[in-house]
């Protein structure tokens, strides 16, 4: 079948579904949703029965499906307010946490935040009418079909911004290169993060003319200055927003490379701040002299400081030398290593890396960043990283290597959006 005759037939069996159908499907979904102890879909949004703003045309849309890309999206969003002031901002997400986030975030800077629609044809017609938008930015890789029809259909530009495709979903992809090739060429354009990005998005059937490589929206972060002095002149091991169970595991590790190195200290900063005493417990069963950040504790008379406050962990990598990147060595899927690789400070983590694979990715390939998968190995690479000064200051320099070679996406964006408006 060629591509033209496939193309017909997708796009009506995509639109058969009507609003009905998907009504007494959904809450069976839920049920299995509820037995996985996942929130509940919310149904009204979904289906685009919300009320919102009166909007004009002119409305910047912009989408992050979960926690990962909402966060990506906080420098674009502002220099998109400050280069295009008479346009309102619309900001979707497709989980409950990007939604959580987004309106803790955002709510000060975009116009107006709901979820994305559901992806039925009709769902999709009344969300659009209700927001207008000028243009829509889909970070990353949310290919829906009915979306992609619709806007295409309402003559809406239609871009996705930050693209990547991943080594485990390509496979996947090529085996549906007829469905991909016929949604992504609905799409005005791919901006995506890599020529080996690109490479795939033009294997998949789309006009390479509407491929572009802008580089990675996640590194666009800023660097903040570091008024905090803990005096110390030997060097600094951070473990940082640790999880229940990984204390333990740091701080063992740390017993063990202050035995070849007695005058390296740690800080150690718990996720939560309900932990501190727990995690306090913990280090006075080591023996090591131990002080607090609220305290004004630092390391003249102490081995360990705990980082009880809030907001002081993405300006404290500044004084540190080398950081464990918690939330590794459970199921939550660690936290993001980029808050201390700006600062060129070499970070470990363990093998739970979901929330950040990609950002791992890049970092590792560019050898700024180690993921471990046991705590032997962790010992090994930091005792490396401590010890071997020539083995350091080469990852040190990867690092600002990495985040140089990865700057320019926000700007690539703003430049298109005024090619585009």
């Amino acid at each position: 079948m060629n591509q033209d005759k496939f193309e017909v037939i997708f796009k009506a069996f995509c639109r058969s579904v009507d609003l009905n159908t998907a009504k007494k499907i959904i809450p069976l979904v839920d049920i299995i949703r509820k037995i996985k102890n996942k929130p509940p879909i919310p149904l009204k949004e979904k289906f685009a029965d919300f009320d919102c703003p009166n909007f004009t045309n002119k409305v910047i849309m912009l989408h992050g499906v979960s926690v990962g890309e909402v966060v990506s999206l906080e420098n674009l969003i502002k220099r998109i307010k400050a280069s295009f002031p008479d346009y309102k901002l619309v900001l979707t997400t497709g989980t409950v946490t990007g939604q959580e986030l987004a309106k803790k975030k955002y709510a000060e800077l975009v116009d107006f935040i709901t979820y994305f629609p559901l992806d039925v044809y009709e769902a999709v017609e009344k969300f659009l009418e209700k927001i207008n938008p000028s243009v829509i930015l889909i970070a990353e890789t949310e290919i829906w079909p009915n979306f992609a029809f619709c806007a295409k259909d309402k003559k809406i530009p239609l871009y996705i911004i930050n693209g990547r495709i991943s080594d485990k979903s390509y496979p996947s992809y090529l085996r549906f290169k007829k469905i991909f090739a016929t949604v992504l060429n609905c799409f005005s354009g791919v901006f995506c993060q890599s020529e080996l990005d690109y490479d795939r998005f033009v294997s998949l059937g789309i006009d390479d003319n509407k491929v572009f490589v802008m580089k990675n929206l996640k590194f666009e972060i800023e660097r903040k200055k570091c008024d905090i002095s803990l005096n110390s002149s030997s060097k600094v091991f951070i473990a940082a927003s640790t999880h229940k169970g990984e204390d333990k595991i740091v701080l063992d590790t740390y017993k063990k490379l202050k035995e070849k190195n007695e005058t390296l200290k740690m800080i150690l900063a718990p996720r939560h701040l309900t932990r501190v005493e727990e995690v306090e417990k913990l280090v006075k069963n080591t023996g090591f002299k131990y002080g607090f950040r609220t305290k004004k504790d630092d390391f003249s008379k102490n081995d360990i400081i705990i980082l009880d406050t809030l907001g002081e962990l993405s300006k404290i990598y500044e004084i540190v030398d080398v950081a464990f990147i918690g939330g590794s060595f459970n199921k939550t899927g660690g936290h993001n290593p980029l808050e201390a690789t700006i600062y060129s400070k070499p970070t470990v983590s363990g093998p739970s890396i979901k929330n950040f694979r990609d950002i791992y990715a890049i970092l590792e390939r560019a050898g700024a960043s180690f993921v471990v998968k046991n705590k032997h190995e962790l010992y090994l690479i930091l005792e490396k990283l401590i010890d071997n000064e020539e083995f350091y200051n080469k990852v040190s320099e990867n690092c600002k290597q990495c985040f140089s070679n990865q700057q320019g996406a926000a700007q690539f964006v703003i430049n298109k959006l005024k090619e585009i408006l």
